[in-house]
């Protein structure tokens, strides 16, 4: 299988780390019985991206000004400098410089955004879709403050989420809506995986064995039917393992 191309090419000689994105998340290892992770389409999205990752710790405060200067930039060692995050565009905002120019094929964009369902309170990811077929410089990954106060960016923390999409596809999709009785073969389906969910959930409080030792219906995960026909096709996946970057450049071997 090939795929559109993503060129990472550095600008600077020790450029922030690249790495595939990870399907874990600390929250979801948390809840009970990682309950979590049984949601396929969570952990997915999780994984379909690549980190860029914070290249030395900071702490960041906003005092709820419009200024730039409202935000202040504190960096664990002011020694080494640190040029990585500044303020730029004011209204709370907090810019990352990614350190690369992103090229990839013509008809595919770079969707720039914070690492799905990862949370940091007090500040939150914008997002931006960046035509890089044709973009011969770099772009800037923002954060914006929720409210005033002082948030954390830790060493090795992820500050940027890049995954890729079709340029202008979506633009011929035309959405159509109506009733489920109108498509007799999928209310069936519905129906019958309705009925299921239900009595397995009804088992499942009761304390039943067999439900109890399956812990969840896995229709999804399988790519299943409510009678057990596989219909998911090829494309179907219930993990995601991307490619590490390729990387020639030299990164400080600390991180």
């Amino acid at each position: 299988m090939t795929g559109p191309r993503l060129d990472c090419v550095a600008l600077i000689a020790d450029p922030p780390r690249l790495r595939a994105g990870t399907s874990e998340r600390d929250w979801m290892s948390e809840t009970s019985d990682r309950f979590a992770h049984r949601c396929t389409p969570l952990t997915i999205a999780n994984a379909t991206g690549w980190e860029i990752l914070n290249p030395a710790g900071f702490t960041a405060s906003w005092n709820g000004g419009d200024d730039p200067g409202d935000v202040t930039i504190v960096p664990d060692d002011p020694a080494k400098g640190f040029d990585r995050a500044s303020s730029v565009f004011g209204h709370g905002v907090l810019t990352f410089h990614p350190g690369y120019v992103f090229r990839t094929d013509p008809g595919w964009v770079t969707w720039c955004r914070g690492v799905p369902n990862r949370f940091k309170d007090g500040i939150h990811p914008l997002e931006g879709i960046v035509e890089t077929h044709w973009l011969p410089f770099s772009f800037t990954m923002n954060w914006r403050f929720t409210r005033p106060g002082e948030v954390r960016f830790e060493k090795d923390e992820p500050f940027c989420f890049i995954t890729l999409a079709p340029s202008v596809a979506i633009e011929a999709v035309q959405p159509t809506v109506s009733r489920l009785q109108d498509d007799p073969a999928l209310y069936r389906e519905f129906a019958r995986w309705h009925i299921q969910r239900d009595q397995f959930n009804q088992a499942l409080a009761r304390g039943e064995p067999e439900a109890v030792r399956q812990k969840w219906q896995r229709n999804y995960l399988n790519g299943v039917t409510a009678g057990g026909e596989y219909v998911a096709g090829d494309d179907h996946r219930h993990k995601r393992r991307l490619n590490e970057p390729r990387c020639p450049v030299a990164h400080d071997k600390a991180g």
